[in-house]
């Protein structure tokens, strides 16, 4: 074998291991940062919870089988597999999914970056290792099998198109992503300083204290009567009742503020500072009761008799 063709097959190797490497490696973290949001509280959402254990348990399944097999069936069912997870993201943040409506965070943007990455890579990998590219394998026949061939003019056009391909799906799945994190926003705005009333209705039952809309208040058990516990991206999904409380009919117990972080005020109800919860799309739900998120449990506000 010539210097010059050793060479190519070196080289045509080395770039199959490096994309097989990266395209796991892409694939592995973004199974990192669902598997911190599962531990942290995500385990705790109906049907979301075992989705995001779901996607941990296949992501680092298929990081495996990239790594050892390095085939290009593995990798294409990795690139696959990540575009189908980005595109779950997309569906919970534009219009929710199974009742969780998904908000912008800084994991969620980091996840989804990631994952079209891994698509990108993996799907070239699929490529650069296509069938064509015969096994993996150290002997003479098997390293000559996986040297670069002369291919017909058409199927030279069929894998230039599938390579045009794979980058016109990234750049479209990076400009969905980009739409969808513009739409979905932060935690809503609450003016503070002003005065907020507190109401009661019947959920499940229970009669729940409520925010002037009739969305159901929850308190935090890490919350201390004077300090707030959920900041930073809890208060994403948690967003306080700030202002200063009113109570409304059938509204009994003690009602106060405390300082939040940034200095706005924030209402409290018999020593508990209160919060909404994104889950609840309408009034008369609770979605957020008995939940385990976000470092502590979350409980319905049952207004005293």
């Amino acid at each position: 074998m010539g210097t010059g063709k050793h060479r190519r097959i070196e080289a045509a190797r080395w770039l199959r291991r490096r994309l097989h490497a990266a395209g796991a490696l892409l694939l592995a973290v973004s199974g990192c940062i669902h598997l911190e949001l599962y531990l942290t509280g995500y385990r705790s959402i109906p049907t979301i919870g075992w989705l995001f254990l779901l996607q941990v348990i296949v992501a680092f399944t298929l990081t495996a089988l990239v790594l050892v097999t390095r085939s290009w069936l593995a990798a294409a069912a990795s690139a696959v597999f990540a575009l189908f997870t980005l595109g779950a993201y997309l569906v919970a943040t534009w219009s929710g999914l199974f009742g969780f409506k998904g908000i912008r965070t800084r994991a969620g943007i980091a996840a989804g970056l990631i994952e079209v990455a891994a698509f990108g890579v993996l799907a070239i990998a699929a490529l650069v290792a296509g069938p064509a590219s015969g096994p993996a394998s150290g002997s003479a026949s098997a390293s000559a099998a996986r040297e670069p061939v002369s291919l017909p003019g058409r199927l030279q056009g069929i894998v230039s198109l599938a390579f045009g391909a794979v980058g016109a799906v990234s750049v479209a799945a990076l400009a969905v992503l980009g739409v969808a994190e513009a739409r979905a926003g932060g935690a809503p705005a609450v003016a503070g300083g002003v005065a907020v009333t507190l109401k009661t209705a019947t959920v499940g039952g229970v009669t729940v204290l409520t925010n002037g809309t009739g969305r159901t208040l929850y308190w935090f058990a890490p919350d201390t009567p004077a300090t707030s516990r959920c900041e930073g991206s809890c208060a994403l999904y948690w967003p306080p009742v700030t202002g200063d409380p009113r109570a409304g009919p059938g509204v009994t117990g003690k009602l106060g503020t405390i300082k939040r972080p940034n200095g706005g005020l924030e209402a409290t109800y018999n020593g508990h500072p209160l919060y909404t919860y994104v889950g609840d799309t309408a009034p008369g739900q609770a979605k957020g009761n008995n939940l385990d998120l976000n470092g502590g449990l979350w409980s319905e506000v049952q207004v005293s008799g």
